[in-house]
């Protein structure tokens, strides 16, 4: 098992610093986007174990988007950063995939299930998004020492 979490963990790394190269993000920062993409996903394998996918999605992304905004303070750079490629690896892609699948194969009750689930996942990933922008600047800079301003 745990083994298996490692690669995972890997796995998502590296799928989330490739994502963030092709979006040409500066070179400093692949390391970052890849660690909050596998932190992203191992949480949302952890918390799969004991609640639904759209819940796990949302928690998980919950731990994306405030590691996020956590590294674009103590990196000084924009937030969308992180926050593109690091939410790479809980965007239901798989589920679309399935939905216009079930469609074309003229399973519509399966595709009905398949695009519900997706569209919950969806929206978990936005409502999480929003939820920890709303979090105070303030809440980001704990640990960041403030430089001296020259007068």
């Amino acid at each position: 098992m745990n083994g298996r979490i490692i690669w995972e963990f890997l796995a998502a790394f590296a799928g989330t610093a490739a994502f963030a190269l092709l979006f040409q993000v500066p070179k400093r920062y692949y390391k970052y986007c890849g660690l909050i993409g596998g932190c992203g996903w191992i949480c949302y394998q952890f918390l799969l174990t004991g609640c639904s996918e759209p819940l796990a999605a949302f928690f998980a992304n919950v731990v994306v988007v405030f590691l996020s905004r956590f590294l674009a303070v103590r990196e000084k750079c924009p937030v969308t950063v992180f926050l593109i490629s690091g939410i790479f690896p809980l965007v239901p892609g798989a589920g679309i995939y399935w939905t216009a699948y079930y469609i074309v194969v003229n399973e519509l009750g399966l595709a009905g299930q398949r695009g519900f689930q997706t569209l919950k996942i969806a929206v978990a990933i936005v409502l999480s998004i929003l939820l920890v922008f709303e979090l105070p600047q303030g809440i980001f800079r704990i640990g960041i020492r403030k430089e001296k301003e020259i007068i």
